[in-house]
């Protein structure tokens, strides 16, 4: 592979899809600040015309787009399919979010004129999309910032470009200029220019801590620009008493093994009250047994694909040898398929006897179990975590989960739920590593324009107060003196 070529590789097969160069960062960035000002100037019903156009675009051409999805992620057709709707269904989120989040208001005085609140654009954002939702995710920052008013370099994820190319065609045959929505393709350095580049006015991420945490550095003596980081999870599902064990044990099973554990919600730690161990962690394994891992397309159907790559495999095969050569007691072992493709099976290790937990997104399908003794205990183990994205109770009654809404450190907090699956009509966000307080979803509309308090009168009107001394008038002469 040459300098600056890209190659995007099949996980389930490992057959090539996509080939292509990286992007001129500066001439992106220059192409979209002189698109800005038009594009800024257009009527909102204007904006929101085109990209309800797009949306009509992504519907014809959803089966080809979940069917690149599904080559190039990895995951299952229907779960590709279910990535499309979220496409369309987010135009008109982002438009009723708009209008409530940023709305107009004004408020009339007779003597004071009217004070006014309006919204403006930022400007030039820069958006960095991930692999594990190619086209949602970004689409989550695209839409809301394209209706604000601003113009948009998206770089998807160097693992996932043909699904970046593609959401990026949508918008242009939808009528959105080709400068007001560009798809810039690259790698790290690609990433890190852009971030980096003078005239983005805002970096609108969402991907890993580490990536997140890097971008928040290099713009950390730069307040001017608007940055909006959604990034990963430790995420926690306790599981107290309930009779249901098995619709618990599906629960788990669904947050924990939801697209091969490729979620930043996903749950990573099972926090279990000793009373329920044995029969939960026994029906959570047999349903873990009974998991179909295969490609895409494959019938019947899978639960899971492979993770995105056999780097991604290794780490995640080596994160369990690692849990369990200290102190972690297997309950499912994580199986590699074929050491050629990232295929891993659901893995299952209790970890309570370790000492000490390592604090980290484990971006796959391994789930550590804790047993602990009662609400409480559970409470605190679940906050013993740097990240904060989401966390589900299963079982207890409202006031347990009264206690535990109160108590747990997450932007997302579920009850009799999966971990995963937030509505997008809804804000998405988190705590600690896993943002800095800017969710998206619904309040993305909050990071695509900034408010603008006015007073307006339609005559200057001004009187003086206290503080001045009267005014001394010259005595007018007689007339003929």
């Amino acid at each position: 592979m040459s300098p600056g070529e890209l190659i995007s590789y099949e996980p389930a097969t490992g057959r090539e899809l996509w080939r292509g160069r990286a992007g001129d960062v500066d001439a992106a960035v220059d192409r979209a600040r002189r698109a800005w000002p038009e594009w800024a100037a257009k009527p909102l019903a204007t904006r929101v015309e085109l990209v309800r156009r797009f949306a009509n675009e992504v519907r014809k051409e959803h089966d080809k787009l979940a069917e690149l999805i599904a080559r190039e992620t990895g995951k299952p057709l229907w779960e590709a399919r279910t990535e499309v709707e979220s496409v369309i269904a987010k135009v008109d989120i982002s438009v009723t979010a708009y209008a409530e989040r940023t709305g107009q208001k004004r408020l009339d005085s007779a003597l004071q004129g009217t004070a006014a609140v309006r919204h403006k654009p930022h400007g030039v954002l820069a958006v960095l999309g991930p692999y594990n939702f190619p086209a949602h995710l970004p689409n989550g920052h695209i839409v809301p910032a394209l209706i604000a008013g601003n113009t948009v370099v998206f770089k998807p994820s160097e693992k996932t470009p043909a699904v970046g190319e593609f959401l990026t065609g949508c918008f242009h045959r939808a009528g959105i200029s080709a400068a007001v929505v560009q798809c810039l393709q690259g790698a790290v350095a690609e990433g890190q220019a852009l971030v980096a580049h003078r005239d983005i006015d805002g970096v609108l991420f969402t991907g890993s801590a580490q990536a997140g945490i890097a971008i928040n550095k290099r713009l950390a003596t730069n307040p001017g620009k608007i940055v909006a980081l959604e990034m990963g999870g430790n995420n926690p599902i306790v599981v107290v008493d309930t009779p249901k064990v098995a619709d618990a044990a599906i629960l788990v099973v669904q947050s924990a093994f939801t697209t091969a554990g490729q979620r930043c919600t996903a749950a990573r730690r099972l926090i279990v009250k000793a009373s329920m161990y044995d029969a939960l962690v026994s029906e959570v394994k047999n349903l873990a047994d009974r998991i179909i891992v295969g490609e895409p397309f494959a019938d019947p159907a899978p639960f899971m694909g492979p993770v995105i790559d056999n780097r991604a495999a290794d780490q995640l095969s080596e994160s369990f040898i690692y849990l369990l050569s200290n102190g972690g007691k297997a309950i499912k072992h994580m199986l590699r398929q074929d050491e050629k493709l990232p295929f891993l099976g659901p893995g299952i290790i209790d970890v309570t006897a370790m000492k000490d937990r390592p604090d980290v997104e484990l971006f796959g399908p391994l789930l550590q179990v804790i047993k602990v003794d009662d609400l409480d205990q559970a409470i605190a183990e679940a906050n013993n975590t740097r990240f904060g994205l989401s966390a589900s109770l299963v079982g207890g009654s409202p006031q347990d989960y009264n206690r535990f809404w109160a108590n747990i450190r997450a932007g997302i907090v579920n009850w009799n739920r999966p971990t995963s699956g937030a509505s997008s009509k809804a804000p998405f966000g988190g705590l600690g590593l896993s943002g800095n307080h800017r969710p998206s979803a619904f309040y993305a509309a909050d990071y695509c324009a900034y408010p603008v308090a006015s007073t307006e009168m339609d005559q200057p009107r001004a009187s003086l107060g206290a503080g001045f001394r009267e005014e001394r008038r010259k005595a007018r002469r007689p007339i003929g003196d």
